[in-house]
Order: C-alpha cells, then sequence, then structure tokens
C-alpha cells in the first residue's frame, strides 16, 4: 500500500469511529427522550383523571347549589336540572328494557 491509501484507510477509520460515535449518542438521546415521554404520558393521564374528578365535584356542587336555590332563578333552575335527570333515568330505563 502507497502512503495515500494507508492516510485514506485511516481517515477512512476515524470518520467510521466518528459516525459510530455519533450513533451510539443519538441512540442514548432517543432512549432518553422515550423515557421522559412516557414520564409526560404518565403525568398526563395522572392529571386527566383529576380533572375528570374535579369536574364531578363542581357538577355535584352546582346540582347542590341548584337545589338548595342558592342561585337568581333557584326554583326554576331546580326544577329544569330534575326535569333533565327524570328524563335521563327515564332514557336508562328505557335502554334496559331493550
Amino acid at each position: 500500500m502507497t502512503e495515500k491509501h494507508e492516510k485514506l484507510l485511516a481517515d477512512l477509520e476515524l470518520r467510521l469511529h466518528q459516525l459510530m460515535y455519533l450513533c451510539d449518542s443519538l441512540k442514548a438521546e432517543n432512549q432518553s427522550l422515550k423515557v421522559r415521554l412516557e414520564a409526560k404520558d404518565g403525568e398526563i393521564n395522572r392529571v386527566s383523571s383529576v380533572l375528570e374528578e374535579l369536574n364531578q365535584k363542581y357538577n355535584d356542587l352546582m346540582f347542590a347549589n341548584t337545589l338548595t336555590g342558592t342561585g337568581s332563578d333557584g326554583v326554576e333552575e331546580a326544577k329544569s336540572r330534575l326535569n333533565k335527570l327524570v328524563q335521563e333515568v327515564d332514557k336508562c330505563i328505557a335502554l334496559l328494557k331493550i
């Protein structure tokens, strides 16, 4: 081999090592991002369940306020809410009969 070929071979070897290092670092970064993504997914699921719970508590509180008549149109609003609840119960009963 000539000196030119040896230099090209050494250069190729150096670039291969650089490429392998880059590949390894990208694999590590990818793994790190996957872990972070899983953590974020878990956080989203946790926050979603808290949101559902808070929405349910809010709806219960609004219903209780409606029944106690604390709103400006307390009686009419209570009647409306009760009518809606009765309609929902009737729909459920109808579905059960099918």
